[in-house]
């Protein structure tokens, strides 16, 4: 354990510390935060479960059905390029030439080829938690076009006394989910960019972090685009 730690000085371990625990305090978070105050999670969350409620009264759901495909194809085209980050940085990894480029750079710190990869590890960690969080959003849409191609026709909810409510609930909600996995594949590509900071040095590093979490906290409960949804 101790010559692990002698592997980076303290204010390396510092960052990488602050990294995670912003990355995983901000996480949770937003997800308390959005249950008591207004987000762009939560205003959207429930324009989607309007939506849902909306499908109950349509004898023809093929708009719904599209619009479900069309939400899929981003987290699809997410998933694909995260798989050629990691590709690109598997490739690199272990290899000489990638540091001494990255030596290069102005104000780039020089680290031994051990030092480097272990940067390369955590963009690859990050990119890896981001393919498997846009994969499950990818999954959670295909089940919300189940749930819309599931449904009883418009008029059955009246006839047989069947709850629009609570059909709008629980494909609002899978579909909310879906977005929501989708949001966290997109968080973690900002925190990518400021583990690019660490091959500079641990205080840009640190100051990336720091930097990131302001956007997206402001993004989320203080965006112009948050004010028009809850308008």
């Amino acid at each position: 354990m101790i010559k692990v730690l002698a592997l980076l000085p303290w204010i390396d371990w510092a960052a990488v510390v602050l990294f995670f625990g912003s990355w995983a305090g901000y996480a949770h978070f937003a997800r308390r935060r959005s249950g008591s105050e207004h987000s762009v999670l939560m205003a959207t969350n429930s324009v989607r479960r309007q939506w849902m409620l909306q499908t109950t009264y349509r004898e023809v759901r093929v708009i719904d059905g599209v619009v479900i495909q069309s939400l899929s194809t981003s987290p699809s085209f997410f998933a694909s390029t995260t798989i050629l980050i990691i590709g690109g940085l598997l490739a690199v990894l272990g290899g000489d030439k990638a540091n001494e480029l990255v030596r290069d750079l102005p104000f780039a710190a020089r680290t031994s080829t051990l030092i480097f990869d272990l940067k390369l590890i955590l963009l690859l960690g990050v990119f890896v938690y981001t393919f498997f969080r846009f994969t499950w959003s990818m999954r959670q849409y295909t089940f919300g076009a189940l749930l819309v191609a599931a449904a009883p026709e418009a008029q059955a909810f009246a006839s047989q006394g069947l709850s629009r409510e609570a059909f709008a609930d629980k494909a609002g909600r899978v579909v909310g989910l879906a977005a929501e996995a989708f949001n966290d594949g997109l968080r973690g590509y900002y925190f990518a960019f400021a583990a690019i900071g660490w091959f500079f040095s641990p205080v840009v590093f640190m100051a990336a972090t720091v930097g990131v979490v302001y956007i997206l906290y402001q993004r989320e409960f203080r965006s112009e685009v948050l004010s028009a949804l809850t308008s």
